[in-house]
């Protein structure tokens, strides 16, 4: 291990870049689970091959453009390619002090190669599999890695900066938190989900025949690796083998069993019984509402934000989502971008300098300033994303097609994309 270099958080960081990995074949079991057998394969695929592609991008190009010293907006190109000379030794810019930084791009790209595959649970069943393929990449590029930089990268209008191998609130423009993607992740592919609904419209036969979750064994298999990923997802982000990696585990922890136990309770007394689809589903919006959080926070102050967190998804999928009337399939939007925004203005609330003495006070420690700089990113954020998405999807429409035939929907995206069956029986 060259000088300089911990060998602790660097095989804390590699074992963290494993989980977050994990998470991205969790969410094409848990999506696979949730749609119709027809569809099972289709929607797993979309999944698996983002790990494929957008590794690939992120090592291109992607990487550089997030975390290269460039505008307020985007970074340069000095890290494209991965030249060994630029990353063989320690992270510039103070990103992660202690680790190569061969590793802290690794452990960056599994958020990378994540986010996107959030999206397509909106639109499930209804996608052309090239059409997904191409517009997961461009998103992933002109999306993606933009919100990356601005929050996270050095000159980013958000944030701007690492300090002493930590994420840090000091040098934007308007400095942030957001300790391991509420924003970069959850708002921005949550609501990337919600324009992605809208504007490829409903499945065949919405609201006319039930359209159940063929497999809740299979989901909860997947909400089962993603909570467990999350701990990398949430612990990783410290940057070191630390008291701070420590609390923001336990802050994740108290925030997914909360929220599960808060979507359960008002579920059953809203419809009479508990679901385990309730169950794993509040189990992620309590995951998603604390992590911006994780790291700047009181461990016990996760809890609160899961009970709201658990409580407000129930209510986004339950009550909004039918008042307006949108078909959100697997609930990308209601999950991710409502507990993305929830969760990045409470830590505009809960964050404590003492916990965190790289980030920042929040309001309940007489800074509100911090909770206005949170409510700045969020509107950013989900103006970028939105905005972008609008565009892409209607130029991958122009160019291939968004949208399989009504035929071809009523026969599944199994056999008309792929020409494989999930099940024989």
């Amino acid at each position: 291990m060259p000088e300089g270099f911990d060998a602790g958080d660097t095989a804390w960081l590699l074992l963290c870049s494993g989980l977050v990995l994990l998470m991205t074949p969790g969410v094409s079991l848990f999506y696979g689970g949730m749609v119709r057998r027809k569809n099972v394969l289709g929607t797993i695929m979309q999944s698996w091959i983002l790990m494929g592609a957008v590794s690939v991008v992120w090592a291109l190009i992607g990487y550089s453009l997030a975390f290269d010293k460039g505008s307020a907006v985007i970074g340069g190109t000095a890290f494209a390619f991965l030249p060994w000379k630029a990353l063989s030794g320690a992270t510039p810019f103070g990103y992660a002090t202690t680790v190569p930084h061969f590793a802290f791009m690794l452990f960056e790209m599994m958020f990378a190669i994540l986010t996107p595959a959030l999206i397509f649970g909106a639109v499930a069943d209804r996608m052309k599999f090239k059409a997904m393929l191409l517009f997961g990449v461009l998103w992933s590029l002109l999306i993606y890695t933009p919100i990356a930089h601005m929050a996270w990268g050095e000159g980013g209008l958000l944030r701007g900066a690492f300090e002493n191998g930590a994420r840090s609130a000091r040098s934007g423009l308007y400095p942030s938190l957001d300790f391991a993607g509420g924003t970069v992740v959850h708002i921005s592919s949550g609501f990337a989900a919600l324009v992605a609904c809208l504007v490829m419209g409903k499945r065949a036969n919405y609201e006319r025949e039930p359209m159940p979750p063929h497999s809740m064994v299979l989901s909860t298999i997947g909400a089962a690796l993603m909570w467990f990923g999350w701990f990398g997802f949430n612990g990783g982000s410290a940057m070191h083998a630390n008291g701070l990696a420590a609390s923001a585990v336990v802050a994740t922890q108290l925030a997914a069993a909360a929220a599960t136990l808060s979507w359960v309770f008002i579920e059953w007394r809203h419809r009479g019984h508990p679901s385990v689809l309730g169950a794993i589903t509040g189990a992620l919006a309590g995951l998603v509402i604390v992590t911006p959080a994780a790291g700047f926070i009181e461990p016990i102050n996760g809890l609160w934000m899961g009970l709201i967190g658990g409580g407000v998804c129930y209510w986004a999928v339950s009550v909004l989502k039918a008042k307006l009337a949108y078909d959100d399939s697997l609930d990308a939007f209601g999950v991710h971008g409502v507990a993305g925004v929830c969760g990045a203005l409470l830590t505009g609330v809960f964050a404590s300098a003492a916990v965190n003495p790289l980030g920042a006070d929040g309001l309940l420690h007489h800074n509100g300033a911090q909770l206005i700089n949170q409510i700045i990113a969020v509107l950013v954020v989900v103006s970028f994303s939105s905005i972008g998405t609008f565009i892409l999807l209607k130029l991958v429409d122009k160019a291939v097609g968004l949208r399989i035939t009504r035929d071809e929907e009523l026969e599944g995206l199994d056999l008309t994309q792929h020409r494989e069956v999930g099940y024989y029986m």
